[in-house]
């Protein structure tokens, strides 16, 4: 679908900033590809890349753009006995804790997941290296998780110490949390105390309930109806004993019951403050400044749908745009908006990979050709709107077909 442009075009650069096309191209893949098909059609058109990312998968390679260094170490990974390489991103004593590089859910082949015994160990270990590197703000960004432990595994390796009836330490998992009996918080690293804690989640939903942890995401992971019953008061449980010994209840709190109850766990023991995730991410990344001398923003992601408009980076990035009058073209594996009309969104020009394909299946295995080719179109209409004498400018109205 086309929508002409409302203003005239002007000069600037273009900003591409897409979020990853899961399954067939990481965030920076995605933008590279995309990059490369304008700077080939259109060479002296100023590209710049900002992969986007939302607290989820590709957080810290996203940082990693804008003055991060990557620290990596070897840690558990999302179920006991599994071990990763997983990075955070330090900047001076910042540190950023992406989840999903220790305990996320892509960590895990096998489809029928681990809802039980998946753990948030590893992302705890990944703290722990953030206070061994002498950081004192860290940034919990806990999306893509494979987990519903309510947090326990990251308290553990931070020195917490759960026990059940028999006065045994607790295995790791959710689906052990219904058997913990007392919780021992008195050897937590104390270096804890003197940090200050960000939980960065666009979930914003409570611990427990019908729109909880275990009940909403826990299905995601692979739990069938008695494994959610059973996580369900397992993450009770376990949130009655933390809220008894720090006399702090966030089980309703905003992102409580994000990345499977870590959230609580961040909120009532680390005494995080609670941040959408994909507003930090802008922020960092830099968005609002770079879009004041841009023509035109490239947004998009995998599936751009309902959901995405409920505070995703890409809608976020969308908004930044729009505030800054700069239009907007999305690209994205598949559009499927209740409305098809993409002009209240702000913009000009939408394209599906899936549309351009023809098939599910060639647009996953030909994402990096097809987001070229979107580039190479995307250059030929800022050529097309290019007043005389000006070096970029405003896509007027041309464009590959979309559901958008």
């Amino acid at each position: 679908m086309i929508v002409s442009p409302s203003r005239p075009p002007r000069s600037g650069s273009v900003v591409v900033c897409l979020d990853k096309f899961r399954g067939s191209a990481t965030a920076s893949q995605a933008c590279a590809w995309l990059a490369a098909g304008i700077r080939a059609a259109a060479p002296e058109v100023t590209v710049v890349e900002r992969p986007l990312a939302d607290g989820g998968e590709g957080t810290v390679e996203a940082l990693a753009t804008v003055g991060y260094s990557l620290d990596r170490v070897t840690v558990m990974g999302p179920v006991e006995g599994m071990t990763v390489s997983a990075a955070l991103a330090v900047r001076g004593t910042e540190a950023v804790v992406e989840l999903a590089q220790a305990s996320g859910l892509d960590l895990i082949t096998d489809a029928a997941g681990a809802p039980l015994t998946s753990t948030t160990y590893g992302t705890g270990q990944l703290v722990r290296r953030a206070l061994d590197l002498g950081c004192t703000r860290i940034v919990l960004a806990v999306g893509g998780s494979a987990t519903t432990d309510g947090g326990a595994g990251m308290l553990t390796a931070l020195g917490a110490r759960p026990y059940d009836e028999f006065g045994a330490r607790l295995p790791l998992g959710g689906g052990y949390l219904r058997d913990v009996a007392s919780l021992d918080l008195s050897d937590l690293d104390p270096r804890l105390s003197s940090v200050e804690f960000v939980l960065a989640a666009d979930v914003d939903s409570p611990l427990l309930g019908p729109e909880g942890a275990a009940q909403v995401f826990a299905p995601q992971k692979g739990a069938g109806p008695a494994e959610i019953r059973r996580l369900e008061a397992g993450l009770e449980r376990f949130a009655d004993l933390m809220v008894l010994h720090t006399g702090r209840d966030h089980r309703s709190s905003p992102g409580a019951g994000a990345a499977g109850g870590t959230g609580f766990a961040a909120l009532t023991a680390l005494q995080a403050r609670w941040r959408r995730g994909s507003a930090f991410m802008l922020a960092e990344l830099g968005l609002a400044r770079l879009l004041r001398n841009a023509a035109l923003c490239v947004v998009g992601e995998g599936r751009f749908d309902d959901q995405s408009l409920r505070g995703k980076a890409p809608y976020g990035a969308m908004t930044l745009a729009r505030h800054a009058g700069v239009p907007v073209s999305l690209v994205a594996g598949d559009i499927a908006l209740p409305d098809p009309r993409p002009r209240p969104l702000g913009t000009i020009t939408a394209y599906s990979l899936l549309e351009l394909a023809g098939s599910p299946e060639a647009s996953f295995t030909r994402t990096e050709a097809l987001l070229h080719t979107i580039g190479e179109r995307i250059a030929a209409a800022l050529d097309r709107a290019r007043p005389a004498g000006s070096t970029a400018g405003l896509p007027e109205g041309e464009g590959a077909g979309s559901r958008g």
